[in-house]
């Protein structure tokens, strides 16, 4: 049993098989998903869990070089602030543009969130 840290067992397996330079999405609950990428559905009911909470959490877990987010998101979007002090390259796509990076995208996971352009593309880093 872990002490601390993401709990739920394929996300955690997930997120430890990413290497350096894969990618990975958090998603709301609206964005369309590829076939390809391994998808882990967290969505319980609309807004259960907030993208904001598993993005932190997975922020947490894992080394992040860079992210994608959609240019339409709102400036004053609470989780952007999160991301800007936390990933040391952030980039503004076309939200469709973003859609198509999903493909690319070696996991998905879906979240609750019911706040449109809650939706970010990570790059994985290495610790050194």
């Amino acid at each position: 049993m872990r002490r601390d840290g993401i709990l739920h067992p394929q996300l955690a397996a997930a997120l430890a098989a990413l290497g350096h330079t894969d990618t990975l999405v958090v998603a709301d609950r609206g964005l369309p998903l590829p076939d390809g990428p391994e998808t882990v559905q967290l969505a319980v009911v609309p807004g259960v869990p907030a993208f904001s909470v598993v993005l932190q959490a997975v922020l947490a877990e894992i080394v992040c070089q860079s992210a994608m987010v959609a240019a339409e998101t709102p400036a004053d979007a609470l989780w952007l602030q999160t991301v800007r002090e936390a990933v040391p390259e952030v980039t503004e796509v076309p939200h469709e543009e973003l859609k198509r990076l999903t493909w690319s995208a070696r996991l998905v996971i879906r979240t609750g969130e019911s706040v449109p352009y809650s939706n970010i593309v990570l790059r994985c880093g290495v610790p050194f």
